[in-house]
């Protein structure tokens, strides 16, 4: 509310309004940890992913197409991760700032990743994802045409086996780098940490991004933005690529020592999203159904069901409930 600029106001604000879910779902493998860690894991995602979100409406709704403005606003997250950094000028493509707001979400991220007990084992890791986080964020926001061309450009080669919108989708996730905080707060190895990295990234990633797309279908084709979904050439084609990733994400998160967390987040984040009530004002709850069955969630007409797990469908009202108060 101390924003002196009215647009970034605004921004900031809506940022949190529309997307405080995207923070209680990084919270999820808060789930496993004991009170006094939980509290430090939700300080962490709750700084980290409001500057995210506040970022993106930045590149999304103020109207700028400057590759070099979204490049200079998300050196934010590169200095969020990095503890010794000095905050930048991140608004120096701009006419005004936000008075320190952004600069403070900064700060508060620093302190946290860095008070991680084990964060030297994961710091290389995070900031290897943050990094290919701030890339496509530079990308996707240009001028449609130019958008698709450079993000096919950059992000082709995330993976032989995923197209470039999917391999552009797991750099658009924060999920890896709360998997890996989650690691540190829990002390682990640099071999740990490598684990952690390459079961998230491509696969867990890309799904998370990919049901975020997949929800957002309607409103995307509104406000004229890229939408990777919407790059499969058909809807049953996007459908089954985007169960063929889940079912990947959730044996990449049984590859994990602690796989029943992994997996629990991943079929945690799939019920979420694909239970969410734009999926009916889409009519996309057959296609939710077919995603969720790949990663043993059942969407019955009259809620959600994890397979023999009695944790979900709680956790997912109690989400209900934050989301909609």
């Amino acid at each position: 509310m101390q924003i002196p600029d009215a647009v970034l106001r605004h921004e900031a604000l809506a940022s949190i309004a529309a997307k405080d879910f995207h923070v209680h779902g990084g919270c999820i493998l808060a789930t496993f940890l004991p009170r006094a860690q939980a509290r430090d894991y939700v300080a962490l995602v709750a700084a980290f992913e409001t500057a995210v979100d506040y970022l993106d409406n930045l590149c999304d709704r103020t109207g700028s197409n400057d590759e070099q403005d979204f490049r200079a606003l998300h050196e934010a997250l590169a200095d969020a991760v990095t503890p010794n950094a000095t905050p930048r000028s991140y608004f120096r493509r701009r006419a005004g700032d936000d008075g320190g707001y952004l600069e403070g979400l900064v700060r508060r991220s620093q302190a946290s990743f860095s008070g991680l007990p084990g964060f030297a084992s994961v710091a290389s890791h995070i900031r290897d994802v943050t990094d290919r986080y701030c890339e496509l964020q530079a990308l996707k926001h240009l001028r449609a045409g130019d958008r698709e061309t450079r993000c096919q450009r950059a992000f082709a080669s995330v993976s032989p086996e995923l197209q470039w919108w999917e391999g552009a989708a797991a750099c658009g996730s924060t999920m890896p780098t709360f998997a890996l905080a989650y690691g540190a707060i829990r002390g682990c190895t640099p071999r740990q940490a490598t684990d952690l990295q390459r079961a998230y990234f491509p696969w867990i990633s890309a799904f998370h991004i990919l049901l975020d797309y997949f929800i957002d279908q309607g409103e995307d084709r509104e406000h004229g933005e890229l939408n990777f979904v919407a790059c499969y050439p058909s809807a049953r084609i996007a459908r089954d690529g985007v169960a063929r990733i889940g079912e990947r994400a959730l044996a990449a998160a049984r590859t994990l020592p602690d796989s029943e967390h992994h997996a629990f987040a991943v079929r945690a984040m799939c019920a979420f999203y694909c239970s969410r009530p734009n999926i009916a004002q889409q009519g996309l709850g057959d296609d939710a159904a077919a995603i969720g069955s790949a990663v043993d969630v059942e969407l019955p007409a009259g809620g959600v069901a994890l397979g023999g797990g009695p944790l979900l469908a709680p956790l997912l009202a109690l989400y209900r409930r934050a989301t909609t108060s």
